[in-house]
């Protein structure tokens, strides 16, 4: 009889172990089930395939990742940069203790991580979160239905373009050789900074340490 109820933590670590013994996915969720004594109705009471569960992997770091720093006080007292700049970092974090399963997931496809499905489900999740922290105050005091709309487009765009800062963070992490991937970690913070300066309009300075340091990066290369 088996001592513990499964639950979806179970089978992501069950499954990681897996593909990072095999380097290849299970053969099939039988053969999954069986190897690991489950019941095919106990998978499938979390996941429908493999696909879904290697497309939670990296939603549950960022749950993980918001949880550990929203359980501090500070962070709700904390500057808006301070928090996504946390999240960054604890993130990462996340994915470093994770690495070779996070390469094994979407390395080979570092250079379209965009059109990645693994993705998709993670982008809903940080854009609500991108959305929470409220980056940009109002154009206007203005409430009308013209400027709610034009608050809305604004809103989206700065989720599309925090969204498009993230890829570009995860595929400097995934070709990051540095120790400890320091470099990753200088260049969030070089970009986050400059994100926030780009709506403060003050982005020339910050603008140009950002390309010399990737500068730097392409020609030490």
């Amino acid at each position: 009889m088996k001592s513990t109820a499964l639950t979806q933590e179970k089978i992501l670590d069950l499954y990681s172990k897996y593909v990072l013994r095999n380097n290849k996915k299970p053969l099939n969720v039988f053969t999954f089930c069986d190897e690991h004594d489950l019941t095919e109705s106990e998978f499938y009471s979390f996941y429908a395939n493999f696909e879904q569960v290697e497309a939670d992997y990296l939603r549950f770091f960022m749950d993980q990742s918001i949880m550990l720093i929203t359980a501090e006080d500070s962070y709700y007292m904390d500057h808006t940069k301070n928090k996504l700049l946390s999240f960054y970092y604890t993130f990462f974090e996340q994915l470093t203790l994770n690495r070779s399963l996070v390469i094994y997931l979407i390395g080979q496809d570092k250079n379209y991580l965009e059109n990645v499905k693994k993705l998709w489900s993670l982008k809903k999740e940080f854009q609500r979160f991108i959305k929470s922290l409220a980056i940009s105050e109002p154009l206007m005091d203005d409430v009308s239905d013209r400027m709610e709309k034009m608050e809305r487009f604004k809103n989206k765009g700065i989720e599309e373009l925090y969204w498009g800062h993230f890829i570009a963070t995860l595929k400097f992490w995934i070709e990051d050789t540095s120790p400890n991937f320091e470099k990753t970690d200088i260049f969030i913070e070089k970009s986050v900074d400059t994100s926030f300066e780009l709506f403060e309009v003050k982005p020339l300075k910050k603008l140009i340490d950002l390309g010399k340091f990737l500068f730097n990066e392409v020609k030490n290369k």
